[in-house]
């Protein structure tokens, strides 16, 4: 590996990082558990999967999609039945790897992959109204309710305009940036999301903007939790950490699809399903015995990975040992990044997913192809990851046979 692959990696892993400690500490507190768990899964979650992983652009850690899984339940059975059902689910994940399921995933169709991503990129968009509005999330377990609350809440306490302007500035800086730079030809490759953080990090403080910000990281991650498991609590927490386990794996080799789409990988440099199943079951068995939560391949840091120009799994390893340092060491500094900031990319980053050129393509396609592509895109944004892919694989399915009957 020569210095120049080194010097991308470590500045897309830095980027992904600065985007994914707001997030794992809110995925820890939305899942009901503590914002030291969200933390405590993107590093140890990250660093196992980016090693053992079949990925090399592929960032893990705790995700949205999970967190709705969660919800019920732990609600159902208790933050203390999360070790015995991430190791569950952590062990029938390596199954599927084992047994070599992996593959599976290639199967699916590219329609349903492309309206699954778009479903997605509307989801993580839509997720940042809070940030974006500085304003509290709205009720509800769908995204689109969510939003839609969110919103309601919004219009009623009055906009944000300053939170707005540094969204606004972020958006701007995140996509003028890599013009200017190829316009004055900078040698020095520094990815865009990173100089629209430190941007609005600027403004912010020369203007004094009252908006809020990162705020308190707690300076530690968690302990082992091991112990709490009870042989007697197996055979009723089977079924929760089956689903568990398959969005795992869904989400995971989706994304790590989707990621090597974004960078036209050749061949022999796409990811290694069966060898990406192993890392993700051990990252989310190892992350819930030591107080994380499961995790899955997230498809918004992943894409931020490559768009920061990450090379290998280096990026993924060096993001989790920042993330590492920010909750030991950097804490109070990494507080002062805006929330707006970090929407804004996280909103760039729905748009370089989204990708409305190649969505266009496809819609040209052929009108069977067209119409799978919306329906998928329009469940997985409606319900959810897991029945936007499945109603998109049986109508897939429907109108081939029709086509051929």
């Amino acid at each position: 590996m020569d210095s120049r692959t080194v010097s991308r990696d470590l500045i897309a892993g830095v980027t992904v990082a600065v985007v994914a400690l707001p997030l794992a500490i809110g995925f820890g507190i939305t899942s009901g558990v503590s914002a030291a768990a969200g933390l405590t899964t993107a590093v140890m979650a990250g660093f196992i999967a980016a090693v053992f992983g079949g990925s090399k652009y592929q960032v893990s850690g705790p995700t949205g999609a999970m967190t709705v899984v969660l919800l019920p339940i732990i609600h159902a059975y208790g933050v203390k039945a999360l070790p015995l059902l991430g190791l569950l689910a952590g062990l029938m994940v390596v199954l599927m790897a084992v047994f070599r399921l992996g593959k599976i995933i290639n199967r699916v169709p590219w329609s349903v992959v492309e309206g699954f991503t778009v479903g997605i990129a509307c989801v993580i968009a839509l997720q940042q109204i809070p940030l974006a509005l500085q304003v509290r999330k709205g009720e509800g377990d769908r995204t689109l309710f969510v939003a839609w609350h969110t919103l309601k809440n919004s219009l009623s306490q009055g906009i944000n305009w300053r939170s707005l302007l540094i969204v606004a500035l972020t958006l701007l800086v995140k996509f003028g940036y890599p013009h200017l730079s190829q316009t004055l030809r900078f040698r020095v490759h520094i990815p865009a999301s990173f100089v629209a953080i430190l941007s609005a990090l600027a403004v912010v403080k020369v203007l004094s903007l009252p908006v809020q910000t990162i705020g308190d990281i707690p300076r530690s991650i968690g302990a082992w939790q091991g112990g709490a498991i009870a042989a007697a609590d197996i055979a009723h927490l089977l079924w929760p950490a089956f689903l568990i386990a398959l969005l795992c794996a869904i989400e995971s080799l989706l994304s790590a699809r989707v990621a090597d789409g974004m960078v036209h990988t050749t061949a022999e440099n796409r990811y290694h399903p069966n060898r990406e199943l192993f890392g993700q079951g051990i990252a989310t068995a190892a992350s819930s015995l030591f107080g994380g939560l499961p995790a899955t391949g997230a498809i918004a840091r992943t894409s931020v990975n490559v768009r920061a120009g990450a090379k290998s799994r280096l990026a993924a390893a060096i993001h989790a040992a920042v993330l590492l340092f920010a909750a030991l060491i950097a804490a109070p500094w990494v507080s002062h990044i805006p929330a707006a900031a970090i929407a804004g990319v996280l909103m760039g980053t729905s748009y370089r997913i989204l990708n409305p050129r190649s969505i266009m393509e496809s819609l040209r396609t052929t009108k069977r192809e067209a119409i799978v592509l919306v329906i998928t895109a329009t469940a997985t944004l409606a319900i959810d990851l897991i029945w936007g892919i499945a109603i998109g694989i049986v109508l897939y399915a429907g109108l081939h046979y029709k086509k051929r009957a």
